[in-house]
């Protein structure tokens, strides 16, 4: 038989999103249950122990000016940044040639950077024109929705090159090709972050700082600070609304509260029985929003070898199967480690590989870029969020086109006594981690004002 759980308020999804909404809702008086799948909290922020008490992040990591609410939290939970490392300069590997290059853009012909300078431009014009709060509601969003990501980068950029580049910060942005990425949802995307250049740059953009103790130990403390109000291992497979209350099958218990907030990704939604079934918008909405392909691939070495030679550890690789790197040493320095980031078409093509076979390639692709010290690898980790079963890939849950003016209107939209949140859900850096306690605290008020 099934054990029996009552609290004002259940929280589906114990990553930050849910827990900063069960925090806000303990705060105010209201009891909260988070039930949380997994045997750990954090959802899609996850660490890898290094020993010696240091970690490296294998999940979503970095915190970037304007994240104000993320930061907010983990000041208060006393947890401390510090900046990415990016003296020296960076590498391009581009069409069998490698250079070196310093800032954002690399070098390249004149006509393929002037193309670029364009694009950015063209990105922030038309993402300014889009209402974060209701993006389906842009001037021209029809249009804008019909078209991919992709098929504006063919019609606005001559060169191959800067075609490449472009398709590698749209991969590492959002995980998927451009072709598959509604242009509507992009630019609302962008806008929320900031514009291109903040999602994209380091110093300045979201990439400038990381957390020390690594990002999962803010989940890690809210839900110490919640205590028993975390059940683990607590997969929720059906919410049921009757008599004004709502019940909720997780694992072997039946929970029963006034509402529930629903804090995961919209494609994980589909995986639960809605009793009532749930409007057709927000049903097919979940259908409609596919994962990135996403995985993170760490070398970890004795030093930061690439700093003594003048380097900062960040690369662009158009030979894949990484086609971005960053140095994710720890705070000290030590071990020296570079993290690799595989995505989209090469995630795929990557995924067909045997373990051993990926691991070879990834280093041989950092020996290109790195020279023969890159090969010396004391330990490799490598995280596919494709193969969480609670997740399924990453790092977001985006659009393809069609859906954000179709079915976008109920992304945030309650349903009786449901409310939703997690990252997608944000009006202001959606697919970040500022995005999730930020949404986190909506829901919580939602609730709130309907009590």
């Amino acid at each position: 038989m099934p054990r029996e759980l009552e609290a004002d308020v259940a929280v589906i999804g114990g990553g930050l999103a849910g827990l900063v909404a069960a925090r806000e809702l303990a705060r105010a008086g209201v009891s909260p249950v988070v039930l949380e799948a997994r045997d750990r909290v954090g959802g899609r922020t996850l660490n890898a122990d290094l020993g010696e008490g240091k970690v490296v992040e294998i999940g979503g990591q970095w915190v970037g000016p304007t994240q104000d609410r993320v930061a907010a939290l983990a000041s208060e939970l006393g947890i401390q940044t510090f900046p990415t490392h990016i003296e020296g300069q960076n590498v391009l590997e581009l069409r069998g040639r490698t250079t070196r290059y310093s800032g954002t853009i690399p070098r390249l012909n004149p006509v393929s950077l002037a193309e670029i300078e364009v694009a950015r431009r063209r990105i922030d014009s038309l993402a300014k024109r889009v209402p974060l709060e209701a993006p389906w509601s842009a001037p021209d969003a029809e249009r804008l929705d019909t078209m991919t990501v992709g098929g504006w980068m063919r019609r606005g950029l001559r060169t191959r090159s800067a075609r490449r580049l472009l398709e590698i910060a749209v991969r590492t942005v959002f995980g998927a090709d451009p072709a598959d990425i509604s242009l509507l949802y992009a630019l609302w995307y962008f806008r929320a972050g900031g514009g291109f250049d903040s999602l994209v740059d380091t110093e300045g953009g979201a990439q400038q700082d990381r957390f020390v103790g690594g990002s999962q130990l803010i989940s890690l403390r809210v839900a110490e600070e919640l205590g028993d109000r975390v059940v683990l291992g607590a997969p929720a497979t059906r919410v049921e609304q009757r008599d004004g209350r709502v019940r909720i099958r997780a694992g072997d218990l039946d929970v029963a509260a006034s509402r529930v907030i629903v804090a995961m990704a919209p494609v994980l939604c589909d995986r639960i029985e809605w009793v009532p079934g749930l409007p057709p918008a927000r049903t097919q909405l979940a259908q409609r929003m596919p994962w990135g392909s996403y995985i993170k691939c760490i070398a970890v070495y004795d030093e930061p070898f690439w700093r003594a030679e003048g380097l900062s550890g960040e690369a662009v690789i158009d030979a894949g199967p990484a086609t971005t790197t960053f140095d994710n040493s720890p705070p000290d320095g030590s071990p020296g480690i570079l993290l690799a980031f595989v995505s989209g078409a090469e995630a795929r093509a990557f995924q067909r590989l045997s373990t051993s076979q990926r691991r070879a390639t990834l280093i041989e692709g950092l020996a290109r870029v790195f020279g023969d010290r890159g090969r010396r690898v004391e330990r490799y980790i490598e995280q596919d969020w494709a193969r969480e079963r609670f997740t399924g890939g990453g790092p977001i849950s985006f659009m393809p086109p069609g859906v954000q003016t179709g079915f976008g209107a109920a992304i945030r939209e309650p349903v009786g006594l449901i409310h939703w949140a997690g990252t997608e859900t944000a009006e202001r850096w959606s697919g970040y981690m500022d995005g999730a306690v930020r949404s986190g605290e909506r829901a919580a008020a939602e609730v709130l004002e309907s009590t």
